[in-house]
């Protein structure tokens, strides 16, 4: 067990993964992360001492080129939906994705996997979109050879997205959606994750891979997907952008005020990167191009969005039970 590789933001949604099949694939495994004592869950991934946290900061060349030294293979998978801060679109996204990259390749580093998305473009219409197609310009600028992965909307059960809009059916009889019928082609955490692992083993050819599964839906389909598999009945009322845009302008100012202390429910950013679908491009290389064959939503949600059902796990028996009494 000699190789190394260093994955900066290896504790995140999908870093987790990419460290999991690293761990397997009997590598060596350093988790990049700025809060170490928070990861410690990594460690178990592999045998002891085979995955360590580590403290890194992205916005700094010391702490990047630390985490870098002696590694064979660099995994970037840090991003952000901060446009405002320290660690904002430009400083993660951007300068950080450089960052990685310049040092990466100055260590000696033979190859590089870089976790974009889908609508990176550097005439983007959104500061994510254009600060995504920054940072893969930064990267190929360094590395030529890189992977480059633009998954849509990620989803598992550690996700910001299904879990998002569950949660909110526990407060809320209303679900209020801005762009109701922009298309999204969700795609499976693990099948990122081992189009990844392809990429740091050498298994896949350098360039960009857009990542969408095998379902493409509106986000009105995606949520009422969601509200079957809880089992639960809301109303799904869909918001003019106009009427978005203005609830972006309100909560931003709401939140500067308060000094962020106010969560914004909507930024006026998102709001302009729904007006674009976040589906596969045609004649894009995907999973077909990487041997994988992209998972379905049916197959992974019931296994997390149980939890969300009004009686969690037991739901079924609980409604067979009731059923019988009736």
């Amino acid at each position: 067990m000699t190789n190394l590789v260093t994955i900066y933001g290896g504790s995140g949604f999908v870093g987790r993964y990419i460290a999991q099949r690293m761990a397997r694939a009997g590598w060596r495994v350093r988790v990049a992360v700025r809060r170490p004592n928070e990861a410690m869950f990594v460690k178990p991934y592999g045998a002891v001492g085979q995955v360590e946290p580590i403290l890194c900061n992205i916005r700094d060349d010391d702490s990047v080129r630390a985490a870098a030294t002696g590694a064979d293979v660099v995994v970037n998978c840090v991003g952000t939906f901060d446009a405002r801060g320290k660690n904002n679109f430009d400083a993660v996204q951007n300068e950080g994705a450089a960052r990685i990259a310049r040092i990466a390749r100055e260590q000696g580093v033979t190859r590089m996997v870089h976790l974009s998305a889908i609508g990176a473009d550097l005439g983007g219409a959104s500061d994510y979109a254009r600060s995504k197609g920054q940072g893969e310009a930064a990267v190929l600028g360094a590395f030529p050879e890189a992977v480059i992965l633009r998954p849509s909307v990620v989803f598992g059960p550690e996700d910001a997205f299904f879990n998002r809009f569950a949660k909110m059916t526990r407060m809320s009889p209303v679900l209020p959606l801005v762009g109701a019928e922009t298309k999204f082609q969700p795609v499976y955490v693990d099948d990122v994750a081992e189009a990844a692992t392809k990429g740091a083993l050498g298994e896949a050819a350098g360039g960009i891979y857009e990542l969408g599964g095998p379902d493409v839906a509106s986000f009105r389909e995606l949520v009422h997907h969601m509200l079957d598999e809880i089992r639960r009945r809301r109303l799904v009322i869909g918001l003019p952008f106009w009427v978005g845009a203005l609830m972006g302008k309100v909560s931003g100012a709401l939140g500067v005020i308060s000094g962020g202390l106010l969560p914004q429910p909507i930024t006026s950013d998102q709001v302009r990167q729904l007006r674009s679908d976040n589906v596969v491009s045609d004649g894009a290389a995907g999973f077909d191009a990487l041997g994988i064959q992209p998972t379905a939503m049916a197959a992974i949600l019931p296994t997390y969005l149980w939890q969300f059902r009004p009686d969690g796990q037991y739901n079924d028996i609980t409604r067979s039970a009731r059923n019988l009494r009736g």
